[in-house]
């Protein structure tokens, strides 16, 4: 009996140990993308060819991964008509033992592409497979941009949004500095208990300056996700990821600190900065001070008349009586909606609208919203804007709805700005989102999704409304404003034109001829 005790003791230790320590597998095959390029005889000459060098690449990169240790690796076959290059990487918190099985079950589901798809990719929590005909290790820009966000809001919800933004901005900074460029870091949410686990990862055939691209774009792709308890953005050479639920083990955490803090001669460099700043600033309001006080020119400067304001209507007021006549006495029967200032009532005329009368509609939105974000004393940002919150009035004069004093805020989200921009191709279409259909799918697709699909084929003009007639609208001004419609949805913030720039591109012909829009990010629930 005294034998057997040091020996269940040990083996409890042991066992112990080896749970606490992660030595558990999990190789994190939770699948979140899988896309699959279409047959292309003009990029693949060899469909045979190319499919044994994608196998081949396939078998290199496991041996790199299993004999090598590595959690990355890149492969390329082929010359002449049938070139292809492959790239793995998994997240470097995983065994090796993990990351080569989570590369099985991504090797498996990538060759379910067509025998002649020229390019395919798997995503999962735990590593991402691609390959592609010709070269693509050097790209930095959005191609398979995606955002996931769970579907648990955080518990107090201020507190939690700025913890995770502060660290997710602290991933931005540190990753690309980082050898390797991964960081996996953990927060606490103050007065909350919680903890936000979060990992940033870039592909490691890119530079620096690419890495510092990618992982600017997600967080920026992330912020819609910061009142849920977890969320991903990932694209072709990131991933970025948080969650209250830890996905990595804590000895795998990096201080990231220190390279977030400003080093001692960037702090000397600040001082000095500011010396001098302060001391022109001091000029410039001496100048400032003089140019006040010169004797007063009576002629005024006129403004730009890019939104032209000047045409916006004010208010009208209606009577009791001339409500109630309008709406018959308030009836149901001519009730559209109700929003939080009331009820909208239908102002008798039905039947499809025209094209002229679409496009004044989509640029007196378009010049409404520049007003509000760009020459109010403000930035408004209206938050819903969506069809039905675009009025007209007898003369089809544009007025912009339902929008509340608690809307009147200043905003940086430009996550905002991609939704409402989205309806410019929604008047185009006169459709609602969900009823479009493509290729024959029963339940339809969004909006986006079926504009940036026929965009791609060069077909984007099977978009525009059936009860339009051809000969009532050009077809290459049509097809310049779905193109616009995209470009205010691309997948980076930073690309896309402000209101008052979708207002030049509106009147304007050839301004679009060497601008293409990138693909829009598509959002979806986890």
């Amino acid at each position: 009996m005294m034998l057997r005790c040091p020996i269940t003791l040990f083996i409890l230790i042991f066992w112990s140990c080896w749970i606490l320590n992660g030595v558990v597998s999990d190789p994190q095959t939770n699948l979140l993308k899988r896309g699959c390029s279409p047959p292309n005889q003009f990029v693949v000459s060899n469909y045979t060819i190319f499919n044994e060098s994608l196998n081949s690449t396939l078998r290199e990169i496991e041996q790199q991964i299993g004999d090598q240790n590595k959690h990355s690796a890149t492969a390329r076959r082929g010359n002449g008509g049938s070139p292809i290059s492959t790239l793995f990487q998994c997240r470097n918190y995983l065994s090796v033992a993990d990351c080569g099985r989570c590369l099985d079950i991504a090797a498996e589901q990538i060759r379910n592409c067509s025998a002649g798809s020229y390019g395919g990719h798997v995503v999962y929590d735990g590593c991402f497979l691609r390959y592609e005909a010709g070269d693509f290790y050097g790209e930095t820009t959005g191609s398979l941009t995606k955002v996931l966000y769970g579907d648990q809001n955080a518990r107090e919800a201020i507190a939690f949004t700025e913890t995770a933004q502060n660290l997710l901005m602290n991933l931005q900074t540190a990753t690309p500095r980082i050898s390797g460029f991964f960081a996996a870091t953990k927060m606490q949410v103050p007065n909350n208990g919680e903890t936000i686990y979060a990992f940033a990862q870039c592909v490691n055939t890119v530079t620096q300056g690419g890495c510092l691209d990618f992982v600017t774009t997600g967080y920026s792709n992330m912020q819609i996700c910061f009142t849920y308890s977890e969320g991903r953005a990932f694209d072709a050479g990131s991933f970025m990821r948080y969650s209250t639920t830890s996905f990595f083990a804590d000895n795998q955490t990096i201080d990231i600190t220190p390279l977030v803090k400003p080093d001692s001669s960037s702090n000397k460099a600040t001082i000095i900065g500011g010396v001098v700043g302060g001391v022109a600033l001091a000029l410039i309001l001496l100048a400032l001070f003089a140019w006040i006080r010169r004797p007063k020119s009576p002629k005024r400067v006129p403004r730009g008349d890019i939104t032209e304001t000047s045409k916006l209507k004010g208010p009208v007021t209606y009577s009791y009586q001339d409500l109630k006549s309008a709406t018959k006495n308030f009836s149901d029967e001519n009730k559209l909606g109700e929003g939080g200032f009331g009820i909208v009532y239908k102002e008798k005329k039905k039947g499809s609208l025209d094209w002229k009368q679409r496009y004044d509609i989509i640029l007196g939105t378009a010049r409404g919203l520049a007003h509000l974000h760009e020459e109010f004393h403000i930035c408004i940002i209206h938050r819903d804007i969506k069809t039905n919150n675009i009025l007209l009035d007898d003369d089809m004069q544009l007025r912009i709805a339902d929008l509340d004093w608690e809307d009147f805020y200043q905003t940086t989200n430009l996550i905002l700005a991609q939704i409402l921009q989205e309806h410019l191709l929604k008047i185009i279409s006169g459709r609602k989102s969900k009823e479009l259909k493509v290729d024959g799918d029963a339940e339809g697709e969004f909006l986006l999704q079926t504009a940036w699909k026929l965009y791609e084929s060069s077909t984007h003009l099977e978009l525009v409304d059936s009860t339009l007639d051809p000969n009532e609208y050009d077809v290459e001004e049509v097809k310049k404003i779905i193109e616009i419609g995209l470009l205010c949805t691309q997948a980076s913030p930073a690309i896309r034109p402000t209101m008052s720039e979708v207002i030049v591109l509106l009147q304007n012909k050839g301004l679009l001829e060497n601008v293409r829009p990138t693909m829009p990010l598509l959002l979806e629930t986890n």
